[in-house]
């Protein structure tokens, strides 16, 4: 029977999708699986890993041979200095030859990698790393300031090390079994508060390959690429792992994001299938320079945050066809997808795409009751115990298709009027000067709330702006739902996954007015 790499469609993906079908991809089974095994080791060893783009310019690549054999590399050495399996081992590197070295070198020698994102300071780092206590961090040079206080030994990820490892053998003997320990993962967060650590056993990588095959459409022969950071789901699960796991090639990025530097990487790599954030794809709007470039792109995903339709008609124009969501949560993984390359079931303008097979999920309104189609309410998904909620609004149209409503706490009840910050910000990122836009609810004595609106834009503030975009939004929504507040930024505050925070707009409101 063929396997589900051999199938595109979306009525193949219904009929033939199963748990068991999803561990025929792999060489492991429940009982001895290894992610570094799977990810690097079953392919050709000459055959490009991963292309790294270099925010400064220039590129490196590593084949599946030479991660496999440096990774091995690594696992000797962890085990030479004690480290035992379920040990926790730390990495704060950006993608390079370090980078993946140290990420399956540590699940290779049966510890627990930690991807820790680089741009955390002293307090970030210091905080997760008294959370899980790693008995070793790795520190790319250019964090060498943080060895000091970070809480553990340390190692510098510099010519020494690579030498260093050089001195060990490559072999190792794998013993991990599908329930053990692979990874921990921090989300965002803030250095106040620390979210949980997502933990991940080795058998996560059979699960994310819903993600793979349905929400990135990622299949054998793509030229894949994910800029997002390597220390969070999407660039590491969706943008490393699982195409890892299936032998195709990916490329990541490396540095400060520039739109121009990913441009130029995804013509000089040719690629042909892309996952990006929102943001990537709207910062690549806002460059205007998409015609110099020459793209091969066959397939485009993105996650992490809705996508406005301004930006979404972009991509059509210069790429020939819209980017499909896929939609899940740190809790329940993947739920949604728009399943790329499927010719029977289209991408439609904003939506989330449809449930990922095996998974049965509904809009049910406060009561628990199943929605009318078009009516919004909150997204749920089965679970042994019952319906789990996402904490997301959204609604499913006549066709079936999800649509996002926002999170539920950014919903805006004014004078008793229900309105999305979403549905407000999409409406005003199509207005010509505005490059970006983030709605908030802020405290008013007649009404509740009102809307308040931060804006980005090139052009200059001043009265006659803010009556224009009050009266645009008018317009396009309706008499009511407009911002009656509009504050000018230079940037917006963002999540480490590229999404605007507007948590920390509405805790920065919350201060001011003394909260």
């Amino acid at each position: 029977m063929p396997k589900l790499t051999e199938y595109t469609s979306f009525a193949d993906a219904q009929r033939f999708c199963s748990k068991e079908a999803m561990w025929e991809l792999f060489n492991g089974d429940r009982a001895a699986i290894n992610i570094a095994h799977e990810c690097l080791e079953r392919h050709p060893r000459d055959r490009v890993a991963v292309r790294v783009a270099l925010a400064a310019g220039g590129s490196e690549s590593y084949s599946f041979g030479e991660l496999s054999d440096w990774s091995g590399r690594y696992a000797n050495f962890l085990r030479a200095k004690g480290i035992a399996p379920g040990e926790r081992v730390a990495l704060m590197v950006e993608p390079s030859l370090p980078f993946y070295i140290a990420l399956y070198g540590a699940m290779k020698a049966g510890c627990v990698a930690v991807p820790l994102f680089t741009l955390f300071g002293p307090d970030g780092l210091r905080l997760r790393v008294d959370d899980c206590q790693p008995k070793l961090l790795l520190l790319a040079p250019e964090k060498a300031d943080l060895a000091a206080d970070a809480g553990c030994e340390t190692l510098i990820a510099d010519d020494d090390f690579m030498a260093m490892l050089e001195n060990h053998e490559i072999p190792f003997e794998l013993t991990t079994n599908g329930r053990d320990m692979a990874m921990y993962q921090y989300t965002s967060g803030t250095t106040r508060e620390l979210p949980d650590a997502v933990k991940h056993r080795h058998q996560s990588i059979v699960t994310v390959m819903l993600a793979a095959l349905y929400g990135t459409g990622t299949r054998p022969g793509d030229l894949f690429m994910c800029p997002s950071s390597t220390a969070w789901g999407h660039g590491l699960w969706h943008g490393t792992l699982s195409p890892h796991a299936l032998g195709v090639t990916t490329a990541s990025y490396a540095g400060k994001f520039d739109p121009e530097r990913l441009m130029a990487a995804l013509e000089e790599f040719e690629i042909t299938n892309l996952s990006a954030a929102a943001t990537h794809y709207r910062m690549m709007k806002n460059a205007g320079t998409a015609g110099r470039y020459k793209f091969n792109l066959e397939k485009l995903s993105f996650t992490g945050e809705p996508m406005d339709t301004d930006t979404a008609e972009w991509a059509k124009a210069t790429f020939g066809q819209y980017p499909g969501s896929f939609y899940g949560t740190t809790e329940v993984g993947v739920l949604l997808g728009s399943y790329p390359g499927a010719e029977d079931l289209p991408v439609k303008l904003g939506a989330l795409g449809m449930p990922m097979p095996g998974q049965e999920v509904a809009i049910l309104d406060p009561d628990g009751k199943p929605c009318a189609p078009d009516e919004v309410g909150e997204i749920m998904v089965m679970r042994p115990d019952g319906w789990f909620p996402t904490k997301d609004r959204g609604h499913v149209d006549a066709e079936g298709y999800f649509f996002h409503g926002g999170r539920a706490d950014d919903v805006i009840i004014s004078a008793g009027w229900t309105m999305s910050a979403m549905e407000i910000e999409d409406t005003l990122l199509k207005h010509d000067d505005v490059l970006e836009a983030a709605a908030i609810g802020v405290p008013d004595e007649v009404r509740g709330l009102v809307v308040k609106t931060f804006i980005v834009s090139d052009r200059a503030a001043d009265d006659g702006f803010v009556a224009e975009l009050q009266k645009f939004a008018q317009e396009n929504l309706s008499r009511h739902e407009y911002p009656r507040i509009v504050e000018f930024a230079g940037e917006l505050p963002k999540t480490p996954a590229g999404k605007v925070n507007r948590k920390i707009l509405r805790d920065r409101e919350a201060a001011a007015r003394g909260e």
